[in-house]
């Protein structure tokens, strides 16, 4: 494994420029198999890819957990509020 010194700077640019297509397995064989390569050679890629992994997982999990009830009255209140001020329109306010 090498640093980005020793790669091409675009190959970098391009290689982080589709990682999220990469890491939620949205592109063809072909061009996963050129982004796992760019990985196994370059460090910093590689490192932010393990940083992309982790917060995505660490969204996800939290995506899980149900807010307390008295947060989720309070927005619910916040989006009534504001749907009735958008129906009255600019000139009530």
């Amino acid at each position: 494994m090498s640093n980005c010194d020793d790669t091409d700077a675009s190959d970098c640019s391009a290689t982080l420029e589709r990682l999220f297509l990469f890491i939620d397995h949205e592109m063809d064989q072909a061009d996963c198999t050129q982004i796992r390569h760019h990985l196994d050679e370059c460090s910093p890629c590689l490192a932010k890819y393990d940083l992309d992994c982790l917060v995505k997982a660490l969204v996800a999990r939290s995506c899980t957990e149900h807010a307390p009830e008295p947060l989720r009255q309070k927005v619910m209140l916040s989006i009534r509020r504001v749907q009735l001020e958008i129906q009255r329109g600019p000139q009530a306010t």
